[in-house]
């Protein structure tokens, strides 16, 4: 049973957040090897090619909703590995900067406890309304 109706989308940007954590620090582990070039995952991006609200996949739990006409979003593709371009590379051809690296990997720490602490948050929230309305 979810706590609440944004549990799924807390728990995939948790999941999404660690995996980042891994190509981050990948980025750092490769930061002497010849010709290594710099990843990211992204999934804001894929967020960004949708159409305002026009492609949008509409949730039906009710006949008398109004359906969907089109769908081109994937729920299963929300995030993708990419080479960054255009960052300065050094003699040997690799292009990590480790400064960079090591900013991004504690902004994402930062929004993965956040998205931590919500989680617990949500959960003790839902835990008192079953716990109060079990009292009546």
């Amino acid at each position: 049973m979810k706590a609440s109706g944004v549990t799924d989308l807390l728990f995939e940007q948790l999941s999404f957040r660690g995996d980042r954590q891994k190509v981050i620090s990948s980025n750092i582990a490769n930061i002497n090897t010849p010709n290594y070039k710099t990843k990211e995952l992204v999934f804001q991006d894929e967020l960004k090619k949708v159409d305002d609200s026009k492609n949008l996949a509409l949730k039906t739990t009710n006949s008398m909703h109004i359906s969907a006409t089109s769908t081109n979003q994937s729920t299963n593709d929300k995030s993708r590995l990419i080479e960054v371009k255009g960052l300065e590379e050094q003699n040997d051809g690799n292009n990590v900067n480790l400064d960079k690296q090591m900013s991004e990997m504690s902004k994402n720490k930062v929004i993965f406890d956040a998205l931590q602490s919500s989680i617990k948050k949500d959960s003790a929230l839902f835990k008192s309304v079953i716990q109060a309305s079990q009292k009546n």
